[in-house]
């Protein structure tokens, strides 16, 4: 008796919290000269607060990476300089800039009129957070979305134990090496050139600007731009992870059984709601801020589905419980729409169920003859 109260007591919280979503829903309206000038720029108004991102990108990192490059800058400035860089870089703007070159990815930042303003972010700023120019575009927008995590993306993570620490070593390991040259691959077979020739050239020129620069001044080129390309490149692999972490082998192809929703954190705040992973595979050119409305609007999908969704979590919290076991920690904040587990101990087994190693043999069989 104790315990249908307690569950039914946690059932009611998880209500109150699905009806109390923390995670922004809107942009407060451009009140000055400067806000209207720039929001008359952009394709949706509502992606003003990229441009105020941008800006202070331009005028803090870039400035620091310039710096570093000064011959007669002192030792002990030098030091203090790569340290500032390096925290602005990795701590303070990477998540919000990773994820706005994500938004502006799936949805043209400026206007028509404006477009050569688009190649801002991929190739002026994006070099300083080691995203080669419109290889992200090319992996996640021509490639990843359209295999869905199946056998053919080749960023899937269906053939791998997704709770394992080896697993997810040989994962990244296979991207950190092979990852241009698979998804060249991949290009070569879906016979499409373009995305393949924007590929290369994004990587080729990244590289042949990081080794001329190394001529001129190697401590620095490591600071900038090689620091911050291996970096970026764990991260996105290890958010990819998190983000389809949870599988249903019986129906991998289901976007609400193969990626993971997380609501109600800071993440989310900072981040351009991209906890809302599921419904971004849904409709991919969904605005950042219309995700928690329409989650709250097809809850009832995300039940029948048997989604898995946590509160108050984010995806680097998903990951490093994997690694650590902590299905304990998970099922804490895993959110029980619809009631449809009794228990902590279902929950965590059903979890479990959804990070087995997938045989994809089977699917690759079906893509051949497709």
């Amino acid at each position: 008796m104790r315990r249908k109260l307690y569950l039914a007591a946690v059932y009611l919280l998880q209500m109150i919290a699905l009806s109390e979503i923390s995670d922004p829903i809107s942009v407060q309206k451009p009140d000055s000269h400067s806000g209207r000038f720039f929001a008359s720029l952009l394709r949706d108004e509502r992606d003003l607060p990229f441009v105020y991102l941008t800006l202070k990108i331009t005028f803090t990192l870039i400035p620091l990476a310039v710096l570093l490059y000064v011959p007669s800058l002192p030792a002990w400035l030098w030091w203090v300089v790569a340290i500032a860089y390096q925290y602005l870089n990795n701590v303070a703007f990477k998540g919000p800039y990773g994820l706005m070159m994500h938004c502006t990815s799936h949805r043209p930042f400026f206007k028509a009129e404006y477009g050569f303003m688009n190649h801002y972010l991929p190739w002026v700023i994006g070099p300083f957070f080691g995203q080669t120019p419109e290889t992200y575009y090319t992996h996640h927008v021509g490639m990843h979305h359209p295999e869905n995590n199946m056998p053919e993306d080749e960023s899937s993570t269906m053939h791998y134990q997704r709770d394992s620490v080896k697993g997810f070593l040989v994962y990244l390991g296979t991207f950190l090496f092979m990852g241009m040259y698979h998804l060249c691959s991949y290009f070569v077979r879906k016979k499409r050139k373009r995305l393949l020739y924007r590929s290369v050239r994004g990587e080729l020129l990244f590289i042949v600007m990081c080794v001329a620069l190394c001529f001129v001044n190697w401590p620095a080129t490591l600071v900038v731009f090689i620091l911050p390309f291996i970096t970026f490149r764990v991260i996105a692999m290890t958010g990819n992870w998190a983000q389809h972490a949870f599988i249903d082998p019986d129906d991998p192809a289901n976007t609400y059984k193969n990626s993971v929703t997380c609501i109600n954190t800071m993440y989310n705040v900072k981040c351009w709601n991209d906890g809302y992973h599921i419904s971004h595979h849904i409709n991919p050119t969904m605005h950042w801020t219309e995700h928690p409305i329409f989650f709250k609007g097809t809850l009832q999908e995300y039940a029948t589905n048997n989604a898995i969704v946590f509160d108050g979590i984010h995806f680097l919290h998903v990951f490093v419980y994997l690694m650590r076991d902590r299905y304990d920690l998970l099922s804490k904040h895993f959110v029980n729409i619809g009631n449809r587990f009794n228990s902590d101990e279902e929950i965590i087994a059903f979890l479990r169920s959804r990070t087995k190693k997938i045989d994809i043999t089977p699917f690759l069989s079906v893509a051949a003859l497709a």
